[in-house]
């Protein structure tokens, strides 16, 4: 039996990134964006590398993208983008 992959950290980062630059106006995110408003943000300065990913960090951001999976109601199987989490 093999062991489950999950999105490495990096990702999780780019991916949230990418929710919260591109989405963050959509209606159907609103609650979402709302309820993250610190994980998300911190996501980008991470992904742009304008701030370092200390360990507190890495646990929102973890939180965050756990929030996101069980939002779109998928397995973390290991995503490389927004686009094949949401489309699956």
């Amino acid at each position: 039996m093999s062991e489950q992959q999950s999105t490495t950290f990096e990702n999780k980062c780019a991916i949230l990134s990418e929710l919260w630059m591109g989405y963050r106006g959509e209606k159907k995110f609103q609650d979402f964006v709302d309820y993250n408003d610190i994980g998300l943000p911190l996501a980008f300065l991470i992904d742009e590398e304008l701030v370092r990913a200390e360990p507190q960090a890495k646990v929102m951001v973890d939180e965050t993208f756990e929030l996101l999976i069980a939002a779109v109601g998928v397995e973390d199987t290991g995503f490389d983008s927004l686009d094949e989490l949401l489309l699956g």
